[in-house]
């Protein structure tokens, strides 16, 4: 008598069944969450996985979909498509259209039979159906959980990943529930699945939950259920040294009929997966080798279509299989038990077999109409080596997955034809198109599908015989090499803009070609981004013309270039203007009106309008979501809501807002500005070094986004500049903001004059360096920061007109009026270390400082102005407070700092509060060397590196001042944080001080 094919009983996996449910019970209460089940093939996923959805079926809402197996051309989102077809047939399709929303239509990439009259869905995009299928999982999961199980991810194609990873770092109303199972075994190193699984573990909603093999007391569980009696010792430690503890292999090795007496057992994996094959006749095991080219499930009727007997002899062979658990059937397809299985199977298949097996499923996929998939054929065709056949199908097949947004597909199937191009004859009058467009079609299809590196080589490549190319290709394959090198992060993309046009010339194309004006009205979008506003400006308007006042979206997009380049101008209300006109010429297109409110937001908040930029980038902001590109147009909207609403002090709705947009993986250039947007908040917060460590991973990226955008390139100098002030690191904070002063700046006033103040601040603060320092800088010294303080003072001239100058102007002027006190008092200074603070001198020094103090009480008054964002006041008033303290005047000093701790807590501004505070807080005690842990005092030498904290100076610094090195210093810097409990050299100072209050 045979064993049964698997036990009745799930042995060993209660640990794992408790995760599960653990995992669901979270889910129910609310919120997404996601498991990856691995291990090695016959571990016990699948049934793993079946077990948990039987048991939870009554309580939730089940969803299964399997990944299959088409070498590297996986069919894309199958697992989703056969997870809708479940859910109609639970819900009905009229509750799925609703729960979809307005954007069902789109639910026909995934089952075409869904479209109205058959139409092609509507072409909005891979971020739309990831949003709609988002959407659907969510109101479907109200009422009941939803747990969607994809087994086999490791044969998953890049589309389904991307789906997947959607929906589970997406999905915020549900209660949904994403099980995932791979073969750890098939992941090698170098698969793609293994940085894609990294990086979703890195979402805190994923598990990662590895399956483990039997032991040998759990192999004799499962062995008893199997043979329906207690195995004996020696049969137990037989098909545990044979099976290693995999349950598959124990249940084929109980399905042996020799295993009773230990003959003929298999020796090898092979033989063991292929044992109950061979037992079946002939006739069966045909059936199972013509099954085993389809794949590891195949449909009825495309089996009847290619198995070579009569319908009776399919179904007699077909039941042997399934009674000899083979093969397992439900009410419409055949399936191998276990993958292991057909692969062994197909991999027995001669020659001869394996190239007639395969053009059989080719020719009855072909003859199944249009419902067929031009993937799995082409599939079919190259592994029966008909080329000229697989050539035709994987160009009908890149059509296919452009219908469906599956833009890794397309490029897999454009790659195949351009691997058979050379070795199909006629391919140019096959594919209906020329090697040089099947290359661009291909490289665009790499670039929507995130791979921009291989775009670019396919798109130089076409390139490659431009003598060859008609104007009109030739002009659209520069434009789309200017795309991909700007996704790239690298210059050239204006280059090759002006390239384009040259061999364009104006004339040369139909009148409402529209190309000319496109590329127009590209370049001007990348001058503008380069700050060459005058020149954009031009650009813009050529575009504007030779479009004639039409165009819709073209036009829109050239005046909405026009108006931002002339606001950055000065050209205000010219440009505002602008602006306007675009979004009135925009009518209804969403694009231009998603670009509108980009724009025009960041042109508000640059004017100091941050309640109206705010405003329009939230509304800007529901459109995107509303479209479906929320990690593209909404990621910049919410960097455009963050900005302003920073400006006006509410860090808690701006830290909301950061973490959920970085959290969409946006792509480089729209995460550069999240990332500015982060470090500003954290820096405020007063969180300077995890401020610090972050910005000195992302340092590198950030960079590399500011060599294409200037506004980019100011944004980071600014944010290095004011963590390095806030680390007393002053001269690498001149050294950064200093890049406004550079030969060839291109001026932004709205980044300028901010980044003006914090160059300014950073010259007070070393010029204060110096008057602490043991030794006083020589005149040299003392000329080139004066020299910098006019450089200073001269570009923010040059901005007076700008809305916001009066705000930034002033502190400017206060903060170079107290570097220039410090200064005369250098010079003057008969002994280099003496302190302009005592009575000694008194007089003297606040007759120095006076003008100082006086341009201070402006800055504070001008700081209330709207214009001013809300942080301007309180570190204003910070500032004032110790130009006070250096002019003598102590109880001035503390009365402004009482004022801007104020200021700042009513905002949250953490950095300045604190400083604000240790700024005139008194010393704490002394204490003997030997104590270190938090609460300890601080030693004498740590005490003189405290005060050279409190004085500004850098790590660097406080060595040379005190003979010990940077590193040492730095080891006293770490112990006195620990000491004091603090997290940043600021509140160090400040921790110090109430240590004795």
């Amino acid at each position: 008598m045979r064993s049964p094919a698997s036990s009745p009983t799930m042995i060993g996996r209660e640990s794992d069944l408790a995760v599960l449910r653990d995992e669901l019970a979270t889910v129910a209460a609310g919120g997404t969450r996601a498991v990856v089940i691995g291990g090695e093939a016959g571990i016990g996923k699948t049934r793993l996985l079946t077990e948990f959805l039987d048991e939870v079926e009554g309580s939730a809402t089940v969803l299964l979909g399997r990944c299959v197996d088409l070498g590297s051309d996986g069919a894309p989102y199958a697992p989703f498509a056969a997870a809708l077809r479940r859910l109609i047939e639970l819900v009905g399709v009229d509750t799925v259209l609703a729960a979809a929303g307005p954007g069902s239509a789109g639910l026909s990439a995934l089952l075409p039979e869904l479209a109205d009259d058959g139409t092609l869905p509507p072409r909005t995009g891979a971020e739309r159906l990831y949003e709609l299928i988002t959407v659907l999982f969510e109101n479907l999961s109200v009422s009941r959980p939803l747990v969607l199980a994809v087994d086999d991810i490791h044969w998953a194609d890049t589309s389904t990943l991307e789906l997947l990873r959607f929906v589970v770092r997406m999905s915020e109303r549900g209660r949904v529930l994403v099980l995932l199972g791979y073969r750890s075994d098939e992941v090698s190193r170098g698969h793609p699945l293994r940085a894609y699984l990294a990086e979703l573990e890195r979402t805190r909603r994923v598990t990662r939950w590895e399956l483990g093999r039997l032991s040998r007391d759990q192999v004799a569980a499962q062995l008893e259920l199997l043979l329906g009696c207690v195995p004996d010792a020696a049969t137990v430690d037989q098909v545990n040294r044979l099976s290693e503890g995999v349950p598959f292999f124990v249940e084929e090795l109980a399905g042996i009929d020799g295993l009773a007496t230990g003959d003929d057992l298999p020796e090898t994996l092979r033989e063991l997966l292929l044992a109950r094959y061979e037992r079946l006749s002939a006739p069966a095991q045909r059936l199972l080798r013509v099954v085993s080219a389809g794949g590891v499930c195949v449909e009825h009727d495309l089996l009847t279509a290619v198995f070579d007997g009569t319908p009776e002899q399919l179904d007699d062979a077909a039941r042997e299989a399934v009674v000899a658990n083979v093969l397992a059937a439900d009410n419409t397809e055949y399936t191998f038990r276990n993958a292991l299985v057909r692969e062994a199977v197909h991999a027995d298949l001669l020659p001869g077999e394996r190239t007639r097996f395969h053009t059989r499923y080719a020719e009855a996929l072909e003859a199944a109409g249009p419902q067929r998939s031009a993937i799995q054929l082409s599939t079919h065709w190259m592994a029966a080596h008909d080329l000229r056949r697989a050539f035709t199908a994987s160009v009908e097949a890149m059509e296919e997955a452009r219908r469906s947004y599956a833009y890794a597909t397309v490029a897999a199937m454009g790659d195949r034809a351009l691997e058979l191009w050379e070795r199909v004859p006629d391919a140019e009058a096959l594919g209906g198109m020329s090697r040089v467009d099947l290359l661009k079609r291909t490289a665009s299809a790499l670039r929507n599908g995130g791979d921009s590196e291989r775009a670019l080589a396919l798109v130089t490549a076409a390139l490659d015989d431009a003598e060859t190319l008609d104007p009109v290709q030739h002009a659209r394959l520069l434009r789309d090499k200017a795309q991909y090198v700007t996704n790239l992060n690298r210059p050239g993309g204006i280059e090759l803009l002006r390239e384009a046009l040259d061999v364009l010339p104006a004339g040369s194309t139909a009148p409402g070609d529209g190309l000319r004006p496109q590329l127009l009205a590209e370049l001007a979008a990348r001058l503008m981004l380069s700050a060459r506003f005058e020149e954009a400006v031009e650009t813009a308007s050529r575009a504007i013309d030779e479009l004639g006042g039409t165009g819709d979206l073209r036009l829109s997009v050239a005046h909405n270039i026009r108006g931002c380049a002339l606001v950055a101008t000065g050209r205000i209300d010219e440009g505002l203007a602008e602006l306007e006109r675009a979004r009135v010429v925009a009518g209804d297109d969403t694009a231009a009106l998603l670009r509108h409110a980009v724009n025009t937001s960041d042109a508000l908040n640059g004017l100091g309008r941050y309640a109206e930029a705010v405003a329009i980038a939230e509304a800007g902001a529901a459109r995107a979501r509303a479209r479906g590109v929320e990690r593209t147009s909404g990621v910049i909207l919410s960097s455009n809501t963050i900005e302003p609403l920073l400006a006006l002090g509410d860090l808690a709705r701006a830290e909301a807002l950061v973490d959920p947009a970085l959290a969409l993986d946006p792509p480089p250039s729209f995460r550069a500005h999240l990332q500015h947007m982060k470090l500003s908040l954290m820096l405020w917060r007063g969180e300077v070094e995890p401020a610090d460590a972050l910005y000195r991973r992302w340092r590198s990226g950030l960079r590399l986004q500011g060599d294409l955008e200037v506004q980019s390139q100011l944004d980071l100098a600014k944010i290095g500049a004011e963590i390095a002030l806030a680390r007393g690191e002053v001269d690498e904070a001149w050294r950064d903001a200093a890049i406004v002063l550079a030969d060839g700046h291109r001026v932004i006033p709205a980044k300028d004059l901010p980044l003006l103040a914090t160059a300014a601040r950073a010259l007070a603060d070393r010029a204060l360096a110096d008057r602490a320092a043991a030794d006083a800088p020589g005149a040299e010294t003392r000329d080139r920061l004066r020299a910098d303080a006019v450089a200073l003072e001269t570009a923010a001239a040059g901005l007076r007109s700008w809305p916001t100058a009066p705000v930034w102007t002033a502190m400017i002027t206060a903060e170079l009026a107290t570097a220039r006190a410090v200064l005369a008092r250098l010079g003057e200074a008969a002994h280099p270390g003496a302190d302009a603070s005592t009575d000694r001198g008194a007089t003297d020094v606040s007759a120095v400082f006076a003008p100082a103090v006086a341009a201070w009480r402006a800055a504070v008054e001008v700081a209330s102005s709207p214009l001013a964002p809300a942080h301007v006041r309180p570190l204003s008033l910070f500032r004032a407070a110790r130009t006070a303290l250096a002019a003598g005047d102590r109880g001035s000093a503390e009365r402004l700092a009482a004022e801007a701790v104020a200021a700042a807590e009513t905002h949250g501004y953490g950095l300045i509060a604190t400083a604000a505070a240790a700024l005139t807080a008194p010393r704490g005690p002394r204490a003997p060397a030997g104590l270190s842990g938090p609460g300890a005092p601080l030693t004498e030498r740590e005490e003189q590196v405290l005060a050279l904290i409190e004085q500004g100076l850098s790590n660097k610094q406080i060595g040379e001042r005190l003979f010990i090195s940077a590193k040492t210093a730095s080891v006293h810097v770490s112990s006195i944080l620990r000491k004091v409990g603090a997290s940043s050299r600021t509140e160090a100072v400040y921790r110090a001080g109430q240590s004795v209050r």
